[in-house]
């Protein structure tokens, strides 16, 4: 199944993404996010909010809602092949992602590399969002990452 958009209140996305309703107001006259109203209340596409507030405010994925519910997990261990049963990701996927600089490497125990587990919660989330292999998932600094053009588009 498509992964549909989630529409959240305006002042909710405001509140949670750090940004002024105002703003948002102003995006969405812009046609830089989709809005819409349900019961006399106006909504917004969290997705769109979450983008435009890692380009504004420059937020790292540690700010984002997806990272704070996994930092209960921060500093935890997990090595590649552990993290691939526990979370259903490819050990080629994650080793990927390791080496790319979104899951932080914490040591080794022999030939096993140890990643911190909130990272791998984090980008194991984003993973099963996309609902696709072979997409690009996430920006150099680990953001999700949302195309320009084309049907994922903002």
């Amino acid at each position: 199944m498509v992964a549909l958009p989630t529409f959240v209140p305006i002042s909710e996305a405001a509140h949670k993404y750090g940004l002024d309703e105002d703003n948002l107001r102003s995006l969405i006259q812009a046609g830089k996010i989709r809005a819409g109203v349900i019961m006399g209340e106006v909504v917004v596409s969290e997705e769109e909010v979450r983008s435009e507030a890692i380009e504004v405010k420059g937020l790292r994925k540690e700010d984002l809602p997806e990272y704070k519910k996994h930092a209960h997990l921060k500093g935890q261990i997990i090595w590649i092949r552990e993290a691939e049963r526990q979370y259903g990701i490819p050990a080629d996927t994650l080793s990927e992602w390791y080496r790319k600089g979104y899951i932080r490497k914490l040591g080794n125990e022999g030939k096993k590399i140890l990643l911190d587990e909130a990272d791998v919660a984090y980008c194991s989330e984003i993973y099963k969002k996309s609902g696709k292999q072979g997409r690009i998932l996430f920006n150099p600094d680990g953001t999700p990452y949302r195309p320009k053009t084309g049907p994922l588009a903002i």
